[in-house]
């Protein structure tokens, strides 16, 4: 079984380089944060990409990440908190009881949560309204097809109704590509860029009969975009 965490942190440098779409996302995420919160919780924060595409500077900045090679990267700074903590452990959002959390956001990593119930459920108990982006099943959903893999992840609709639990939050379903020279390229990008979550999903028959079968030059992926207002509004 392969170890997620210790591909996070082996591929942390290469993360950067490959982490196309997960900026796009970042950058539709925080265009409706319009509020410019002051005291920000970061969860799954990877190498600081939420915090360097912010167009304000907040007062508390504290980002969480289960991969010590993706914290080393992240930006350091007076206002910022690194914490080493995973999602998929219980109570791992106890620590930060006390703070006083203007929004809670989490970027392109959520959907490699065991219990997403349970994630959302210590989320909404920190009382912040959040945004939240979630990769779908509908990510590489011709590529899985191809090769007869069952999804990786959630369908949009799981995530929504589970979602209507805890929050008060409008959804939006964002789709992307991205074009390849071969499909080589592409295996290369899911393991490099995190969206596979290290994964190595395919076996060496199954990618050679990818290879020659694939009838697409690009990938598709698919997010959850979830957001609430400020409670104030």
């Amino acid at each position: 079984m392969i170890n997620v965490q210790s591909q996070f942190c082996k591929n942390a440098d290469a993360y950067e380089s490959y982490s196309i779409i997960q900026k796009k996302v970042v950058k539709k995420l925080l265009e409706k944060i319009v509020d410019n919160p002051q005291c920000i919780l970061d969860i799954g924060c990877g190498s600081g990409t939420v915090y360097k595409s912010m167009a304000w500077h907040p007062k508390k900045f504290v980002a969480i990440d289960f991969a010590q090679g993706m914290l080393n990267m992240h930006p350091k700074n007076e206002n910022v908190e690194l914490h080493m903590s995973d999602f998929n452990q219980k109570g791992f959002l106890k620590k930060f009881a006390d703070y006083q959390f203007e929004r809670i956001i989490s970027s392109s990593a959520l959907q490699w949560g065991d219990d997403l119930d349970d994630i959302f459920g210590q989320i909404s108990l920190l009382g912040a309204p959040v945004s939240l982006a979630i990769f779908t099943s509908g990510t590489f959903k011709t590529l899985l097809k191809t090769a007869s893999i069952p999804p990786l992840l959630r369908s949009a609709d799981e995530i929504i109704a589970l979602s209507k639990r805890y929050f008060n939050a409008e959804h939006e379903v964002l789709e992307y590509s991205l074009e390849f020279a071969s499909v080589r390229d592409m295996f290369r990008y899911m393991k490099k860029s995190g969206v596979g979550g290290g994964r190595n999903v395919l076996g060496i028959k199954q990618m050679r009969e990818l290879i020659r079968n694939y009838p697409l030059n690009y990938l598709e992926f698919e997010i959850v975009l979830l957001q609430e207002k400020n409670y104030g509004e």
